[in-house]
């Protein structure tokens, strides 16, 4: 029969990397002055979506997903781009007791708050829009 070398083939290949399905997308702020309506610039927030990393002026593919055995936390190859520079490197991240996200990359440890509907701070764009108040009337 054919299933049985496929079956036996299933036992060799490795498990999926998110066995456990950890998930990190969201907005995540490093501080409650951090303002969660946009990403990209500094003391903006940091966003992590369908394993891309959007932070200040950086943008970086997630690869090579690797389970962290016991510690509810992914080990990731990242491929990232700043401005007109390319750079690789290795993180971490991993969900921390309080709901956060803990991102270790290259010696340093970042410690985010998820951006929840409501958090100060996250007022939309729109709100800030400057209304042009001149008026064509002679006095």
């Amino acid at each position: 029969m054919i299933l049985r070398p496929l079956a036996a083939l299933a036992l060799v290949l490795p498990m999926p990397a998110h066995a456990q399905d950890y998930t990190f997308d969201g907005l995540w702020r490093a501080s409650p002055a951090t303002a969660c309506t946009h990403t990209g610039e500094d003391d903006s927030a940091l966003k992590v979506e369908n394993d891309m990393l959007y932070g200040a002026s950086t943008t970086c593919e997630m690869n090579n997903p690797v389970d962290v055995t016991d510690m509810q936390a992914v080990l990731y190859d990242m491929a990232c781009e700043a401005d007109d520079d390319t750079f690789d490197g290795r993180a971490m991240f991993m969900n921390a007791a309080d709901g956060g996200l803990l991102l270790i990359w290259d010696g340093y440890a970042f410690k985010y708050e998820a951006c929840e509907e409501g958090d100060p701070g996250d007022i939309p764009a729109a709100a800030f829009a400057i209304e042009d108040v001149t008026s064509d009337e002679d006095d």
